[in-house]
């Protein structure tokens, strides 16, 4: 049986990691779990039978810090490494789906507190839950986090958690934020909360100085932001097939598609994203959700298009806001998307953001950063 830190100190010795003090720290909380949840009797066992209750549940872990320092790395790890318990590792916002999808099913069913038989099927299933980017966006999540919580904590299910915030940052002004403080106050009591902020973002040091603005759409193009695309998620590309897809809720009710969607990196259309009605909404959805966005087929644009230009215009405003990471291809470098006529007056904010994000001080920025 091998640990956790074992796993951790092989990648190093063998090239594939860094020495990372904060890491390393991390990964010696992390295998102190990994044992004490392995020495949890089993649900049904013999020991479990003769203690004729649940164990108290195991005190989680919370990693936060910048993108590209290493969280979901070290998730994966005890995901891999872990023996015993039954364990689910998903993206927080794909959690959260499936939750309100087992509310909506419990309240057609029966009538009553739909959330306990939703909490007791969920602890069930899994007693260790393994979540990738924790963050909160919309009321609907906050309202109802704390009891969710709660009851998960109560049914003896471990949590481990990674996020971009502090638990005191998240949901950070939003609406009606008084009814999601008991939730901040329930994980800094049932976690240990442990910062990740080295000095080395290691998703842009994958670029490996590779240009993320990429000329004319083409194969060539096209094989360059696959390559980009699996350096950042370290997906195998000889299993690109498989590639997790997702439907990103953007408001109102309404998903939009996300063909492939891994560790915080999306991939898009300009077609999909702006050949379509959407609107501010939707992009925001994008920019909280993603670290990293690649839009591919970006063409030339002109008054005849200019619906597509200027919802481009507000999806570069929400990306910008967000300081989320651009990779694009398109059939011309951003001064020339729009060269004349009509409109392109008001494209000239959007060339110069677009340059702006393919700088290194903006590449080193976190994602959500300010200024």
């Amino acid at each position: 049986m091998i640990t956790l830190l074992n796993r951790y100190d092989e990648l190093i010795a063998d090239g594939e990691l860094q020495p990372d003090p904060a890491q390393r720290k991390a990964a010696v909380r992390l295998t102190q779990l990994q044992q004490e949840l392995e020495a949890t009797p089993r649900r049904g066992s013999v020991l479990w039978r003769m203690l004729r209750k649940a164990p108290e549940p195991i005190r989680g872990v919370y990693l936060w810090g910048g993108v590209g320092r290493g969280k979901s790395m070290l998730m994966d790890l005890l995901r891999d490494c872990l023996e015993g318990p039954a364990k689910r590792r998903t993206h927080f916002h794909e959690f959260m789906l499936d939750v309100h999808a087992r509310l909506r099913a419990a309240r057609e069913s029966e009538s009553g507190d739909p959330i306990p038989p939703v909490v007791a099927a969920i602890a069930e299933e899994a007693k260790v839950l393994l979540f990738d980017e924790m963050v909160v966006n919309n009321p609907v999540d906050a309202a109802i986090m704390s009891r969710l919580f709660t009851g998960l904590f109560d049914a003896g299910v471990t949590l481990v958690a990674t996020s971009n915030r502090a638990p005191d940052d998240l949901y950070k002004d939003g609406i009606n934020r008084d009814l999601f403080l008991p939730f901040i106050a329930l994980l800094k009591e049932r976690l240990d909360v442990l910062p990740l902020n080295g000095p080395i973002d290691y998703r842009l040091d994958r670029l490996g100085g590779m240009d993320t603005w990429h000329v004319p759409n083409g194969d060539e193009t096209t094989a360059k932001l696959r390559e980009i695309f699996f350096r950042l998620t370290d997906y195998p590309p000889e299993d690109s097939a498989n590639v997790p897809s997702e439907e990103l809720a953007v408001g109102g009710g309404r998903t939009m598609y996300v063909p492939k969607s891994l560790k915080g990196v999306a991939v898009f259309s300009f077609k999909r994203l702006c050949g379509e009605p959407r609107g501010a909404s939707d992009y925001l959805a994008i920019a909280r959700r993603f670290h990293t966005v690649i839009i591919v087929g970006i063409p030339v644009m002109g008054p005849e298009n200019r619906n597509e230009a200027a919802r481009f215009v507000t999806l570069i405003d929400a990306l910008y806001e967000k300081k989320v990471k651009l990779i694009a291809g398109a059939d011309a470098q951003p001064a020339d998307l729009y060269p004349a006529g009509d409109g392109s007056f008001e494209f000239e904010r959007t060339v110069s953001r677009l340059m702006e994000m393919q700088s290194l001080d903006y590449l080193a920025l976190g994602h959500g950063a300010s200024g």
